[in-house]
């Protein structure tokens, strides 16, 4: 079989295709490297406890704030608080910023920040739960695990 050379118009087509196939495969490289980056998993206190984390990449993390752990800064808006998964696990939570104004201890938040090699975790931002009937989707999954009753059921003892 013989093979003769390949015409102008049909080399040039495979050129084209060839091209079209390695620009749409390093577009697609470069998609996933950059989504890969900007991705913010969250973990609980217990995962974080556990060494699951990664520490010095951005994540979320988030719990309830634990009663009395609330420590202001004498000088600034710094403010450092315990948030745990109501079983055993704890986390320090860093944060130089306003705390939103549902901001309180025994209420759920998530913070996105980066955890520290000493395990403190030093948050960017803190979200706090808008209203006495949510609870972060995240949260109160953790929670199902603890037996923990309902935001409702929270919310009729104290309003009592």
């Amino acid at each position: 079989m013989k093979f003769g050379r390949m015409k102008s118009h049909r080399r040039n087509r495979l050129l084209i295709i060839v091209f079209i196939v390695f620009a749409a495969g390093g577009a697609t490289t470069f998609a996933l490297f950059a989504l890969n980056e900007n991705i913010n998993l969250f973990y609980s206190p217990e995962q974080i406890v556990k060494g699951e984390a990664p520490v010095g990449k951005t994540i979320r993390a988030g719990g309830m704030v634990l009663d009395g752990s609330v420590i202001r800064a004498e000088e600034g808006l710094g403010v450092s608080f315990v948030v745990s998964d109501l079983k055993s696990a704890q986390v320090t939570v860093e944060f130089d910023g306003i705390l939103p104004d549902m901001f309180r201890e025994g209420q759920g938040v998530i913070a996105l920040g980066q955890l520290t090699d000493k395990g403190v975790f030093v948050a960017e931002e803190v979200l706090a739960k808008h209203d006495e009937n949510y609870m972060p989707p995240e949260i109160a999954d953790a929670l199902k695990d603890v037996n923990q009753p309902s935001a409702d059921t929270l919310n009729k003892v104290n309003d009592n």
